[in-house]
């Protein structure tokens, strides 16, 4: 890179500069946007198997995965959902982030649609014994539940799935082709976990631990 392509604007700067670069979104994309689930939108959350859940605390922003059988994230009322806290790694980045600030946003993915479905809002978490009681699987209930008060929730068009191809079978990755999580253990400790004996327990493991 030369002097002169250094002195060129590289990085948008102010809103008026982004505006000026992508325009203003169209009515479609406003009209979708409201504050309350409509039955469109409650079916696309009873479909879903899977959520991305975004937070923000004192530490900065986490994005978690949180995945169950469909219809896992329980629809209270129009305002407000319910999701279980299901077995994890203990880290409670998320569930600390809810505790000292509680806005999240959320994420819906319905396995071969193109269409998903955001939502934003503040979070509190629940021990309630009778709500945790209700989340039960295999007799065993969540240690806590995230009540969710919605702010607004709209879907997302289509063209990021249909571009990464997610639900096309052609584009699956052989796992085999990638680093395990035993591998990455192993070289981010330095040989101090055993990545090989980390594999080889985990399916055990999880299968003891997935509520």
């Amino acid at each position: 890179m030369n002097v002169e392509e250094l002195s060129r604007p590289q990085f948008i700067e102010t809103v008026e500069e982004l505006e000026a670069l992508y325009g203003r979104p169209g009515r479609t994309s406003l009209v979708k946007e409201i504050d309350r689930i409509i039955p469109a939108y409650a079916a696309f959350i009873e479909a879903s198997p899977f959520v991305a859940l975004a937070t923000a605390g004192p530490e900065g922003l986490d994005c978690s995965p949180r995945g169950d059988q469909p219809g896992f994230v329980r629809i209270r009322d129009e305002h407000t959902l319910l999701m279980p806290d299901r077995r994890g790694n203990n880290r409670t980045d998320s569930l600390r982030n809810i505790v000292r600030e509680g806005r999240v946003g959320l994420l819906f993915l319905v396995p071969g649609s193109g269409t998903t479905l955001r939502v934003n809002g503040r979070a509190r978490i629940s021990i309630d014994e009778e709500l945790r009681a209700s989340f039960a699987v295999e007799g065993r209930a969540p240690r806590s539940v995230i009540v969710i008060g919605i702010d607004s929730i709209y879907f997302q068009c289509a063209r990021a799935i249909h571009r990464s191809r997610l639900w096309e079978e052609g584009a699956k990755v052989d796992p085999r082709s990638l680093p395990t999580p035993g591998d990455m253990l192993d070289e981010l400790s330095r040989g101090e976990v055993d990545g090989q004996a980390y594999d080889a327990e985990w399916p055990e493991r999880a299968a003891k631990t997935m509520w």
